[in-house]
């Protein structure tokens, strides 16, 4: 069927009006936040935070609702198919909407055709860990350790296509030295690994490492962000240890199905943004869980993407990382 230009202008106009009688009466019911992962990660803590106070503002409950799965796979899925009527959202991170779109050869979903961005919420740097026991203190001087021991260079990480696992990547690619990659099936097994010695060195989450830090099992070297954190001031960025141009941090986000109207998404991206103003959010999540409270609208969220999809997508080819 062929539709006259004045057609398709009257459907234009018809489908924005019924988007902003849908936004004039939003929220009615209960809103959806699922989050693709396990309760206690990340991205749980920042629905959980972030919905608490959101659910006072649009004066309607926000559930958080934990759908894991095939490294976030599963729950992303799902809410490709919902309504895209404001009432599911979805948690997003650098994995899902960002590393996941070269990791699969078949993936599910595509990460900016089928969801619109409501906001960025925070940054997760990661932090360089050493075994205790190595004799190294600084970056330069796991540099210089593992061009005298090319063969015994490797690193652990919490699963292939992580951002644990590209962030090694990174400093092998950087270094010009090729590193075997040890992967786990999470965090606690990779750290637990170099606490023991049968790996080196990892990057993983700052928060994660910390105490074992502070138990003298591992040594904290840089994080991986542009600015220290909070929760380790005197731990050097990896730019200021001496590697020039090295960033690379996991980020939070969330996520509407594609198709829900601007209207919409706009007001929950100016609660959001209202909420991570907040000084006991703020603190929580910087102060606690070593976050970079950071913000954005879709616009920002958006930009994003564009930046980190073809630039992790190049570190994915190069270290050859599949998830099938």
């Amino acid at each position: 069927m062929k539709y006259t230009r004045r057609t398709l202008l009257a459907l234009t106009l018809a489908a924005a009006a019924c988007g902003a009688v849908q936004a004039q009466g939003y929220p009615s019911k209960p809103i959806t936040w699922v989050v693709p992962f396990a309760p206690g990660g990340s991205t749980d803590v920042v629905a959980r935070t972030v919905a608490q106070h959101l659910q006072a503002a649009l004066k309607q409950g926000v559930v958080v609702d934990n759908r894991a799965g095939a490294g976030g796979v599963i729950g992303v899925s799902a809410v490709v198919k919902a309504a895209p009527d404001g009432y599911t959202l979805i948690g997003g991170t650098i994995s899902t909407h960002a590393i996941n779109a070269s990791l699969y050869k078949n993936l599910p979903y595509d990460p900016v055709k089928d969801f619109e961005p409501i906001s960025l919420i925070a940054y997760v740097p990661n932090a360089l860990m050493v075994n205790a026991g190595l004799g190294v203190s600084s970056v330069q001087e796991l540099v210089a350790w593992i061009k005298a021991h090319p063969k015994e260079a490797s690193y652990a990480s919490s699963g292939a296509g992580t951002s644990t696992h590209l962030t090694g990547a990174l400093l092998a690619d950087t270094l010009g030295v090729p590193m075997q990659h040890v992967p786990y099936k999470g965090s606690p097994q990779a750290l637990q690994d170099v606490v023991a010695g049968n790996v080196p060195f990892l990057f993983d989450q700052l928060t994660a490492g910390l105490p074992l830090a502070k138990g003298g099992k591992l040594k904290v070297l840089a994080v991986t962000s542009q600015k220290r954190n909070v929760l380790a001031p005197d731990v050097p960025t990896m730019v200021e240890a001496g590697m020039p141009g090295f960033n690379l941090v996991s980020w939070q986000a969330v996520y509407a199905p594609k198709g829900t109207p601007k209207e919409i998404t706009q007001r929950l991206a100016t609660e959001i943004a209202k909420v991570l103003q907040m000084p006991e959010v703020k603190t929580k999540l910087e102060q606690q869980f070593g976050m970079e409270v950071v913000g954005g609208g879709p616009e920002q969220l958006a930009a994003l993407m564009r930046t980190d999809i073809p630039r992790l997508g190049a570190l994915v080819k190069k270290t050859g990382a599949s998830a099938e």
